[in-house]
């Protein structure tokens, strides 16, 4: 039987953004060992397009799990972001699971985020500035707060039309956290200790003055977009996968560059004082997907729902 995983089944797991930031912790953790071709798009019309992401993960207690994420954009199409999963036994070949990609998405996003802000961070840093207030930033800051659930951390945000406040409104009910809206842009930038941001579409820089970005400062742009400025001066950069990094127009210049997961299994160490100007490019990686995919089957095994998917046995002659 196939099973059939759609958003209500995921919603009803309530899989916490902690358990969220661990996986895909494991997911880098296990990145030596796994097989994950390139990501590959083709684009229907516009700006429109549809993206495989294949990853075949190392074995874990005796399971070995394959994974494609078909993730599109479409314009017009609401919501315009959407993705599909399917599992496979890779040991058998046997297609497991059709998963809904979207929850999935968000959250392995916003919690690869927050995990590149505790890496990256410097020492006493507990203010986080944000950009870009739609659904991915309501996932990073859940992985923000859940990440310090034990302190108190105050999150800036930049206004934007009525989105501060709605976003504000979204975690009233957070007791470790507070919020402060800045309506200066240059001040946003120049107060910033960590600055994460989920700007969809730039067109030019966001921040073209340089001097705003102060000793120590940790950028994590989530979408790749407006800082490419920051490449050319900032003290290190890391990323999640430099297959899809080492094509930026200043991928050369970069003064230090090596991936996130190194500095976790602790073969590059990071951060070494508070004065660098780090930078986390995190393109998004199908390895994640496949991580969250096969621990969400797992999970649901007792109450799945599905169709049988008879495959013919014998070798099927035209």
């Amino acid at each position: 039987m196939v099973s059939v995983i759609q958003q209500e089944q995921i919603e009803q797991l309530h899989i916490s953004p902690a358990e969220c930031i661990e996986w895909v912790k494991q997911g880098f953790l296990m990145k030596d060992e796994i097989q994950m071709p390139a990501k590959l798009s083709v684009h229907p019309q516009g700006e429109d397009f549809i993206t495989s992401m294949p990853c075949l993960l190392s074995e874990n207690e005796g399971k070995k799990y394959f994974g494609l994420k078909l993730v599109s954009r479409i314009e017009n199409h609401i919501p315009a972001l959407q993705s599909d999963i399917t599992l496979y036994d890779a040991k058998t070949g046997e297609l497991l699971a059709i998963m809904d990609g979207n929850w999935i998405t968000a959250m392995r996003t916003g919690a690869v985020a927050a995990l590149a802000a505790r890496t990256f961070q410097k020492q006493g840093t507990n203010t986080y500035s944000m950009l870009g207030l739609g659904n991915i930033a309501r996932a990073v800051a859940l992985c923000l707060i859940a990440d310090n659930s034990n302190r108190e951390i105050t999150i800036k945000l930049l206004r934007y039309k009525d989105q501060a406040e709605q976003f504000i409104d979204r975690f009233k009910a957070f007791n470790n956290v507070t919020f402060d809206i800045i309506d200066d842009k240059d001040a946003f930038a120049s107060e910033a200790e960590v600055l994460i941001s989920c700007v969809t579409v730039a067109k030019e820089l966001l921040f073209p003055d340089d001097s705003l970005f102060k000793k120590g400062v940790t950028v994590i742009p989530v979408h790749m977009r407006g800082f490419q400025n920051c490449d050319l001066f900032f003290d290190k950069v890391y990323g999640d996968e430099t297959s899809q990094i080492k094509n930026f127009k200043y991928f050369d210049k970069f003064r230090q560059y090596d991936e996130l997961h190194h500095v976790l299994q602790g073969k590059n160490p990071g951060r070494t004082n508070n004065d660098e100007r780090i930078l986390c490019y995190n393109y998004g990686i199908a390895l994640h997907d496949i991580v969250f995919a096969s621990r969400i089957f797992e999970k649901t095994k007792s109450t799945q729902i599905g169709f049988d998917y008879k495959k013919e046995s014998n070798k099927v002659w035209v």
